[in-house]
C-alpha cells in the first residue's frame, strides 16, 4: 500500500424504517413529511407511560432469511439482515444473494441488543415453579433441556447479526461489533472508514441495528425521562429543538451502508453517494441518563472529525442528534457554537427523528445516511415539529420544509446514553 491515505466513498445504502424498505422509501418519506410514529400495536403498552412509537409494520422476515436461519435470530438481528441485504444490493455486490465477498471485505456493526427472544421462555419457566410458586432451580436444573430451546444462547449472543451477515455473503474479513445506543452505530461506520483507508479492507459493510420498540427495550427506558409520554400527540410528540419538547419516541430498524475504496468504486462502474472524510469521537464523562450541559464529548468529537477530514469549520449541513430531551438539545446547540465557531451560523442542521423515530443503536448509522442521501441529492431534510424555537436552540434547525441548498460538505452526529459521541464528515462525491 501506498503512503497516500485511500480514500472511501459511500456506494451502497440499505435502510430499513417504518418510513419503507430501502433508502429510496424512507428517503421520498422524509422530504414529504410523513412520520412512522403512531401507537404501539405489537403488544400491550398500557403498563408503560409511553405507548407510541415507530414501528415497521408487515416486515416479513422469510423474505430475508432461511427458516433454518430465523430459528436463530431475534427480530433486531433479523432487521439486520434485511438492511445489509438491501445496502449490498444497493452497491450492485449483493449477485442474487450468492455473493462470496471474501477478506477483503469487513463487517462492522453496532447495536443496542441485549438479549434473545424472551416471550418463549417466560412461558416455559413457568413449568419450574415450586408448588407455592417460588422458582424451583434443582427442577430448572433437571428439565433445563426441555425447557430451554436449545439455540436460545445463541441467538442471545450480542454479534449474532454478525455472523449470519457474514455467513450469507461470505464476508471474512476485518470485523467488529459496537454495544451502545445511537453512538455504535456511527462508531462502526467510523471503524469502517479507517479499515478501508488503512487497507484492511477494499470495501466494508458497516452500520448500526435495533428494535427499539420491543417491550424490553421500551420497558427498561420508560422510567429514566428521556421519552415523551405526551401520547395524545402522536407523531407531532416528537419535537427536537422546540419549547414544548418533552423527550424522544423510539422507533425499530437498520441503517447499513456500503463503504469502498474509492477508484475500486470508480473501476467497476459503482454510483457513488458521498466521500467520507473524517470520524472523531469523545464523551462527556458525566452520569447517565442526564448530559453534560454544553455536551464536551460531542464538541471534542466534531473537532476530532473536522481534523480528520482535514476540512475547516464551515460545514453546510448537519445531520444532528435532535433527541428532544431538555438537557440534549441545548448541549447539542453548544457543542455546535463551540466546535464550529461563527461557521455554526451558517450551517444548516436538521434532526430526522420525528419522522423515522429514535432508531438507538440504528440512529447515528441512519444520519451517516442522511448526511449522504442529503449531499447526492441537493436536499436538505426538515425538522419535522419544530414549531416554536427554543430561545436556547437558536442555530438554524430547518423547520417546516425541506431545502434544496444543494450541499457540499456534512457533519453526522450522534450520542450515546451514557455520554459517548460520535461525528462522521462527509463531503459530496467529485
Amino acid at each position: 500500500m501506498s503512503g497516500e491515505r485511500r480514500r472511501v466513498v459511500v456506494t451502497g445504502i440499505g435502510l430499513l424504517t417504518a418510513l419503507g424498505e430501502g433508502h429510496q422509501a424512507t428517503w421520498d418519506a422524509l422530504l414529504a413529511g410523513r412520520s412512522g410514529i403512531g401507537p404501539l400495536r405489537a403488544y400491550d403498552p398500557a403498563p408503560l407511560r409511553t405507548t407510541i412509537g415507530a414501528e415497521i409494520h408487515g416486515f416479513d422476515p422469510a423474505a430475508w432469511a432461511s427458516r433454518r436461519t430465523l430459528r436463530m435470530l431475534c427480530r433486531g438481528d433479523r432487521l439486520a439482515l434485511a438492511g445489509a441485504t438491501l445496502a449490498l444490493r444497493d452497491a450492485g455486490l449483493d449477485d442474487g444473494g450468492r455473493a462470496e465477498l471474501g477478506h477483503r471485505t469487513g463487517l462492522f456493526l453496532g447495536s443496542n441488543k441485549e438479549m434473545p427472544r424472551m416471550d418463549e421462555l417466560i412461558a416455559q419457566l413457568q413449568a419450574v415453579r415450586a408448588d407455592d410458586g417460588s422458582p424451583d432451580l434443582r427442577r430448572l436444573g433437571e428439565t433445563a433441556g426441555s425447557v430451554i430451546a436449545p439455540l436460545f444462547f445463541v441467538e442471545g449472543l450480542q454479534p449474532a447479526a454478525g455472523f449470519h451477515i457474514s455467513e450469507q455473503y461470505g464476508i471474512r474479513g476485518a470485523n467488529a461489533y459496537f454495544a451502545g445506543t445511537a453512538d455504535s452505530g456511527a462508531m462502526a461506520v467510523g471503524r469502517g472508514l479507517r479499515a478501508v483507508r488503512r487497507g484492511e479492507a477494499d470495501v466494508v459493510l458497516a452500520g448500526g441495528y435495533d428494535d427499539a420498540t420491543g417491550w424490553w427495550a421500551m420497558s427498561k427506558m420508560d422510567g429514566l425521562g428521556v421519552l415523551s409520554t405526551r401520547n395524545a400527540l402522536g407523531p407531532a410528540a416528537f419535537r427536537p429543538y422546540d419549547r414544548d419538547r418533552g423527550g424522544s419516541v423510539f422507533g425499530e430498524g437498520s441503517a447499513l451502508l456500503v463503504l469502498e475504496e474509492r477508484e475500486r468504486a470508480l473501476a467497476r462502474g459503482a454510483r457513488v453517494y458521498a466521500e467520507i472524510t473524517g470520524f472523531g469521537a469523545g464523551n462527556d464523562c458525566v452520569r447517565p441518563p442526564a448530559s453534560e450541559p454544553r455536551a464536551r464529548g460531542l464538541r471534542r468529537a466534531i473537532g476530532a472529525a473536522l481534523r480528520d477530514a482535514g476540512h475547516s469549520t464551515d460545514v453546510d449541513y448537519v445531520a444532528a442528534h435532535g433527541c428532544a430531551t431538555r438537557l440534549g438539545d441545548v448541549g447539542e446547540t453548544a457543542a455546535l457554537r463551540d466546535a464550529l465557531g461563527a461557521s455554526a451560523e451558517r450551517a444548516q442542521i436538521s434532526s430526522v427523528k420525528p419522522q423515522t423515530g429514535h432508531l438507538v443503536g440504528a440512529a447515528g448509522a441512519l444520519n451517516v445516511a442522511v448526511a449522504a442521501l442529503s449531499l447526492d441529492s441537493g436536499v436538505v431534510p426538515a425538522t419535522r415539529n419544530l414549531e416554536h424555537p427554543d430561545p436556547a436552540c437558536d442555530l438554524d434547525y430547518v423547520p417546516g420544509t425541506p431545502r434544496e441548498s444543494r450541499p457540499a460538505s456534512a457533519l453526522a452526529l450522534a450520542r450515546g446514553l451514557e455520554g459517548q459521541a460520535v461525528a462522521v464528515a462527509l463531503e459530496r462525491a467529485a
